[in-house]
């Protein structure tokens, strides 16, 4: 018997009379009163959690909540004018983290500004929008992720976004601006265009990169990005103001009544069925914090208060059988229930239920944090803090990668050429700047993104290419590797090692990249660090930061890098090109030596914003955290959607990519609404019980087996059901046995393709 639609009873006698007399709201609020449970719940709301909730709420029948911790920005000048890129880093918007002392560079800690606002980085990031190489992401389906490779991922760059040209022919021969219209979307919600100024150093960097030999790309979006590229923005072309993701996928959609956001509010665990905590939750309520904030109606800016801390903690790799429960991801098959929040410390601890998925997009160092404290994570870590080990993942927390960058000072000294230091040293110059950008929205406020960029090769810049990459392709895996990691995370790192030889040997693939500030900055960055790094939780409360240590330049293959890049530069700026800019090379000096330029290199590295790979998309023997679906290996219904999951991290500025990601991300959660939701109350003894009720509910055909199984192992009657999809494509046998009358006033109902 094949069946699409079972129902032994009427759906709405299974389901609370709370929830059915609140699905329906007309009009809906920031912060509006929340519902009993959702069908999702997405912690974040950052880019991939804004990008997810929208697209899943566009189907009607569901509701989606999303909770931030941050609070919604004010529309301030300082978030929407390009001028003041970078200017809110460390203000209202910031978590304000920062990383373990980095004992490898000076020994000193840096920051690491992560959003904490609606909208999350997108708020504070400097604008550029790039995808990275096809490489990139050919190389993620090489590692055991298929569908995931440029062509899987292209469909989604292109949905993310409305790209317009740049307004000029005439700007777009000088600075060369090609496109490919192919790649590029038109009715995304980022609007994705340029400035209406451009500085004509640009001109002079390509002109001198391309008489080293460093080609320009036609278009740096189409997957060739190895090279010189003026960069599109996420720049509203009429407004010329920031088009980030609270402004495209969150204010549209306000009044659409089943997308619920709250903000002020931090998710402190995520609930697992059969989990505890090690904190007590005071005064749970099952629909969650009445006003959405926690505080009366009164929005809390409070969350995590973070300063440099110690070193992350020794872990105790002994094993405490009290809190271990289910830890084998590979035969575990947990159900998220929910998740606990709370708007500060000394709040009360909310919970709310999740009938579908908890879907985890909190940034790569949250996300890790968050799945840590609830249970998910390396045992030993997790014994180390008393919390019930739920699933022994060591991959979640490690594989931290991130793109480090070192500044430079090389002043222009020939007037005749506009800077942009003249906005901050000129006020008569900037003031009439301001009226221009007010009134006709043109002029150097809005050309505040250093867009003029450069992903170089290794190859096309340096003579010592081959022997670095050699050495590299000499290590041994565990060489430059943090202590103690499990042997997964080694084998994964071998065969990512293994790719990026073989990657970076390349001329069209980009090892450094070159962030022109038209100053006379060329900061360096490296874009494929062999370095991995660790973000984990430093004690079991929720409200203290994570142990960030990013272990920049622990792997001498970056170093290396770093130290061609900025010998490059000084070629940069002898060249013809250059001349006229008249540059006064002091960081790096013109004649410092290599031990010199390390020194620099120690004192100068930062991030450039780009943590990711915490909660890796690998398979489990390779240390990874979830699957090509994002469900968190070992369990039903819960998947991560950020930067968290990336294998490898791209060459790119990462905004661009985590749209992508998000939604490839709903597609798939839409895909997979295989939902079964079974409710039933039976004794023992063969007769309702009304006073209990079970409800499973599942995302996958897998699970679709395993809860019914589960069903009628707990009836103690049989049945036989056999059902066929599209998806596995074959007849499945779950059980045989007699069907029995008294099931009828249950309910199992399967949704499938």
């Amino acid at each position: 018997m094949y069946w699409s639609r079972l129902a032994l009873s009427t759906f709405a006698a299974c389901l609370p009379l709370s929830i059915l007399a609140a699905v329906h709201l007309h009009g809906r609020d920031l912060n509006a009163p929340l519902l009993d449970s959702y069908d999702y719940i997405v912690v974040g709301c950052g880019i991939s959690g804004l990008v997810v909730t929208n697209r899943l709420s566009e189907d009607p029948s569901v509701n989606v909540l999303c909770i931030e911790a941050g609070d919604p920005d004010r529309y301030e000048p300082i978030i929407q004018d390009p001028v003041y890129v970078g200017a809110d880093i460390g203000g209202i918007y910031d978590w304000l983290l920062s990383t373990t002392p980095q004992t490898q560079l000076d020994g000193a800690a840096r920051p690491m500004p992560q959003g904490k606002v609606l909208g999350g980085g997108s708020i504070l990031n400097a604008m550029c929008w790039n995808r990275g190489g096809q490489d990139d992401y050919n190389a993620w389906a090489a590692l055991g992720n298929p569908g995931w490779d440029w062509e899987g991922m292209l469909p989604y760059f292109i949905k993310s976004e409305t790209y317009t040209p740049v307004y000029s022919p005439d700007i777009a021969r000088e600075y060369s601006i090609n496109y490919n219209p192919l790649v590029h979307g038109t009715s995304g919600p980022v609007q994705v265009s340029y400035p209406r100024y451009f500085y004509p150093q640009s001109t002079n960097l390509f002109a001198a990169l391309n008489y080293l030999g460093v080609p320009t790309e036609f278009d740096p979006n189409d997957g060739s990005s190895a090279g010189a590229a003026f960069v599109p923005t996420d720049l509203d072309p009429i407004n010329q103001t920031r088009s980030d993701a609270r402004r495209t996928y969150f204010d549209p959609y306000v009044s659409r009544p089943n997308f619920h956001v709250i903000t002020g509010q931090h998710v402190t665990r995520i609930l697992i069925d059969g989990v505890g905590s090690t904190y007590v939750v005071d005064s749970p309520t099952p629909g969650g914090n009445e006003y959405g904030n926690g505080m009366n109606g009164v929005t809390s800016n409070e969350g995590f208060g973070f300063g440099p801390g110690g070193s992350t903690p020794a872990l105790d790799n002994s094993t405490s059988d009290r809190l271990l429960r289910r830890q084998s991801p590979s035969t575990s098959n947990l159900r998220i229930t929910g998740v606990e929040f709370a708007a500060n410390a000394s709040d009360t601890r909310r919970t709310i239920v999740a009938k579908r998925e908890v879907i985890v997009a909190a940034g790569s160092l949250h996300s890790a944090q968050l799945l840590q404290l609830s249970g998910i994570g390396p045992s030993s870590l997790l014994n180390t803090y008393g919390i019930p080990v739920a699933l022994d993942l060591p991959g979640v927390g490690n594989n931290l990668q991130d793109h480090c960058l070192v500044g430079t000072f090389y002043p222009y000294n020939n007037d005749s050429y506009p800077s942009p230091t003249e906005l901050t040293t000129n006020a008569t110059y900037n003031a009439a700047a301001e009226l221009e950008y007010n009134t006709y929205k043109t002029g150097p406020w809005t050309a505040g993104s250093p867009n003029a960029l450069a992903f170089n090769p290794l190859p096309l810049i340096s003579n010592n290419s081959a022997s670095i990459l050699s050495g590299a392709d000499g290590q041994e895996p565990t060489e430059y590797l943090a202590g103690g990691l499990d042997p997964t995370i080694v084998a994964g790192y071998t065969l990512q090692k293994q790719s990026l030889v073989r990657r970076l040997a390349e001329t069209n693939v980009a090892s450094y990249e070159i962030i022109n500030n038209n100053a006379g900055s060329l900061t360096v960055a490296v874009m494929h660090p062999f370095s991995r790094g660790q973000c984990y939780i430093r004690s079991a409360d929720p409200f203290e930061p994570p142990s960030i240590d990013p272990r920049w330049l622990t792997n001498p293959v970056d170093r290396q890098v770093l130290v061609e890049a900025l010998l490059f530069n000084r070629q940069i700026l002898a060249t013809p090109a250059m001349a006229p800019l008249r540059a006064a090379q002091f960081v790096p000096t013109v004649d410092a030596d290599e031990d010199a330029i390390n020194r620099i290199i120690n004192t100068g590295i930062r991030t450039e914003f780009h943590p990711s790979g915490t909660c890796a998309m690998l398979p489990l023997e390779q240390g990874g955290v979830v699957n090509p679906q994002l469900r968190v290996y070992g369990t039903q219904n819960l998947r991560v959607v950020d930067a968290g999951i990336f294998p490898m991290i791209p060459a790119a500025h990462l905004q661009a990519v985590v749209y992508a990601v998000a939604e490839k991300a709903a597609d798939i959660i839409k895909a997979d609404k295989v939902d079964l939701i079974v409710g039933f109350s039976i004794q023992p003894g063969g007769e309702f019980d009304h006073g209990i009720e079970y409800t499973f509910i599942a995302g996958n055909h897998d699970n679709i087996i395993r809860c019914v199984l589960e069903f009628f192992s707990k009836s103690g009657h049989d049945i036989q059901l056999i059902f066929h999809t599209s998806i596995i494509r074959e007849r499945i046998l779950l059980c045989h046995i007699e069907f029995c009358a008294q099931l009828i006033q249950c309910i199992i109902k399967v949704w499938y393709f």
